[in-house]
């Protein structure tokens, strides 16, 4: 085994098929659309260099403002509401509760659903005329609150943010889950013996414990929310006039309704530094060594 590993021909036959993998499908599409930038293109014939042009349009638009204005309340309330509710649920199961694995399994169903088919279930849910939701609201006698949760501008961004958070809960809530039950049970005997509370046991000692995968949830919660585009695009395609409209989604109609490769590749590099950077950031302030 170790002259396996001590073996460089033999690592490096091993790790290239992942590279060029690797390079086929994230590497060479970024340092495509790196290119086509800084151009002015139609998808056709021979591009105009325009330098950074495209990048200040971008920064100048209020529409992919506001696009990127919603990207940063999606990456919050999955922060601020999807996180901590994943980690009460992973606590909560993680403490041998009856039935912990069927519960365990049908939190984590949605994410084994197609977004597509979640964004036509919730869309269901929200139909104005027959959608689950406004009927609760007639029977329960709160008919003046039941409305078109899809077409109000007013309601469009958060109607399209819970389908997107529930989803995900269960995702995240397994990570945390394995987190709290990878920890010794010996220090938990030692803190029930000295007399602490689960909540206060929770707070010192599994929080804590677990800031390793809380950072990879957090990692994965961002981005997810910087790059989401099939279930805004199913559910609203960022209507109502733009109000659920995300960098992802205005990319796609930059590029294939108006022709705009030059300006929507520049949004693809944006989205792709977006994340790059925030990464970096989580990083640099979530230390866990």
């Amino acid at each position: 085994m170790n002259s396996v590993f001590s073996n460089k021909t033999a690592i490096a036959i091993f790790v290239l098929p992942t590279l060029l993998i690797f390079c086929a499908i994230v590497l060479i599409p970024i340092v495509v659309s790196s290119y086509y930038s800084v151009l002015d293109w139609n998808g056709i014939g021979k591009g105009t260099f325009i330098g950074l042009d495209n990048f200040t349009e971008m920064f100048t638009d209020s529409r992919a403002l506001n696009a990127i204005k919603n990207s940063l309340l999606f990456a919050g309330a999955s922060i601020f509401i999807q996180l901590p509710f994943s980690l009460l649920l992973a606590l909560i199961l993680a403490s041998t509760v009856k039935g912990e694995g069927f519960y365990r399994t049908v939190y984590f169903i949605p994410v084994l659903i197609s977004t597509v088919v979640i964004a036509q279930l919730w869309s269901k849910i929200y139909n104005a005329d027959y959608g689950l939701l406004n009927t609760l609201l007639v029977n329960m006698g709160l008919s003046n609150l039941a409305q078109d949760w899809l077409g109000q501008k007013q309601t469009a961004l958060i109607a399209s943010f819970i389908p997107i958070l529930w989803q995900y809960v269960g995702y995240h809530m397994l990570l945390m889950y394995a987190g709290a039950k990878s920890i010794s049970q010996d220090i938990f005997e030692a803190a029930k013996i000295d007399g602490a509370s689960r909540i206060r046991t929770a707070l010192s000692i599994t929080i804590p414990l677990m800031k390793p995968i809380l950072k990879v949830c957090l990692v994965f919660s961002v981005i997810g929310a910087f790059k989401v585009f099939d279930l805004i695009y199913v559910l609203t395609g960022g209507g109502p006039f733009f109000t659920t409209e995300v960098p992802s989604t205005l990319m796609y109609t930059t590029i294939f309704d108006t022709y705009r490769y030059g300006y929507g590749s520049a949004i693809s590099v944006f989205i792709i530094l977006e994340c790059l950077v925030f990464t970096l950031l989580i990083n640099k302030l979530i230390k866990t060594d």
